[in-house]
């Protein structure tokens, strides 16, 4: 199990690594869309590269951010019943959860995206705006790129959760 436990780690490591990053795409965004406003109310001045730049720091934080946020349990849950159960029911509950839905689901991005992104990479796809950004095949990239890094990070709690439950001895 030490293996295991060890991978579980990593992949949490590696998302806790690309969150902390990516959590400064939020700073950049508030300053570039500040940006944007005083050059088009204060200087009657356009910037069409600056403002799709806001719409792929939003796409990259929403995201790379969903695997950190899985990581740290802070996506959201409708938690009725959920809040007042024991630590092993918890356990359960988030290991079946992800084996039977977020690993599914992400799995389902990945294959059902995966023509749209190649396509776009096979054109190099860029913006349709002149003086846009010439990468919206770099954006279209963070689809599966979130599936699998969500993916990943439901795997690992299914392992820490499947560790624990072996250890864990709570009469639940």
């Amino acid at each position: 199990m030490n293996y295991w436990a060890t991978f579980a780690q990593t992949i949490d490591n590696v998302n806790r690594s690309v969150g902390n990053a990516v959590a400064y795409t939020s700073l950049v965004m508030a300053l570039v869309t500040t940006t944007v406003v005083v050059l088009r109310y204060g200087f009657g001045q356009g910037a069409i590269a600056a403002q799709e730049s806001v719409l792929y720091l939003h796409g990259t934080l929403f995201m790379l951010g969903a695997a950190p946020t899985l990581l740290e349990d802070k996506h959201v849950r409708v938690d009725v019943f959920y809040r007042n159960f024991s630590a092993r029911k918890k356990h359960w509950v988030n290991t079946l959860g992800h084996t039977l839905f977020t690993l599914p689901v992400c799995t389902l991005i990945v294959i059902i995206s995966w023509g749209y992104v190649t396509e776009s990479w096979m054109i190099l796809e860029s913006s349709p705006e002149p003086g846009g950004i010439p990468a919206v095949f770099l954006l279209k990239t963070l689809i599966p790129a979130m599936a699998l890094m969500l993916g990943l990070q439901a795997l690992s709690h299914i392992i820490q959760g499947l560790i624990t439950l072996c250890e864990v001895t709570d009469d639940d």
